[in-house]
């Protein structure tokens, strides 16, 4: 398959108002692609959406949609449609985060996290996929997480919905080769955006210990600015690589579970405690 040129393409980025999702789509801007950008925040998607066209997007629409009401997202797949003819990229960025433990999670939350973080990208990707087959020489990409690679405590939500999009997105890639359509699981680890500071913490008091551990560990986790983690994902685009591991700790603790899959959260919470990270 040919690299993927991005100019005049029309790419669709969801949780496009912020973060990762932002950073993508100024990226594709200045390679002149086409933008539809979808995000529950409408005064961020509209900064968003505005700088893209000043550096330089082809074109650039804008989707008010909250991914938490189960749509099944076939009327947005014919409005995008309607506008741009069709869709050449499909990226499903969106996400939440969920803190707390399995017993402490209720399952309103558990259930809230896996219809933004797992479900929309299920619905999105299947409500897109005839245009995409239409378009040869297009491409989908899902990002999943560092947490869809390595398991750990606290984050039994957020783990089952990133082993699952890890496990949908690899599926599909083996079920469309040959078929004119790349497919592209990112696994981000440590980049500075909002999910972690917006994160639910379900059962748990946000003025205690638990929250307060939770959100330094984050602080100290987020360390690459999203703009780098886009330019690494339009990069494996580009050059339709089928998976791309993000930060060099997330390609540590990859290489970890891969050799010791049943002890490799106790290595890596020994090796944190020593250097007096808790």
């Amino acid at each position: 398959m040919q690299r993927f040129a991005f100019a005049g393409r029309t790419c669709l980025i969801t949780g496009a108002a912020s973060g990762i999702g932002a950073a993508l789509a100024l990226n594709l801007a200045k390679r002149r692609a086409v933008l539809a950008l979808l995000d529950r925040d409408a005064d961020g998607l509209a900064r968003v959406a505005e700088l893209a066209r000043e550096v330089g997007a082809a074109d650039v629409s804008t989707y008010v949609v909250d991914l938490a009401d189960g749509g099944d997202r076939l009327d947005l797949a014919a409005e995008v449609a309607a506008r741009h003819g069709g869709v050449d990229l499909l990226v499903n960025n969106a996400g939440v985060a969920l803190s707390g433990t399995f017993e402490q999670v209720s399952m309103a939350d558990f259930d809230w996290l896996l219809e933004i973080n797992l479900h929309a990208v299920i619905r999105t990707t299947k409500a897109f996929l005839p245009q995409l087959l239409s378009r040869p020489g297009s491409h989908v990409v899902a990002i999943s997480s560092l947490f869809g690679l390595i398991a750990p405590p606290s984050q039994v939500a957020y783990a089952t919905s990133k082993f699952g999009v890890r496990g949908f997105t690899e599926a599909l890639r083996h079920e469309l080769a040959g078929r004119e359509v790349g497919v592209t699981v990112v696994h981000p680890g440590g980049i500075r955006t909002n999910i972690a500071a917006n994160a639910r913490l379900s059962g748990v008091d946000p003025g205690g210990e638990q929250a307060a551990r939770a959100r330094a560990f984050a602080e100290a986790a987020l360390r690459m600015p999203p703009e780098e983690a886009a330019r690494l994902i339009v990069a494996a685009i580009q050059a339709r690589k089928p998976r791309l591991v993000i930060t060099r700790a997330a390609k540590a603790a990859d290489l970890l579970a891969r050799l010791m899959p049943a002890r490799y959260w106790e290595i890596a919470s020994r090796a944190a405690g020593a250097r007096g990270v808790h």
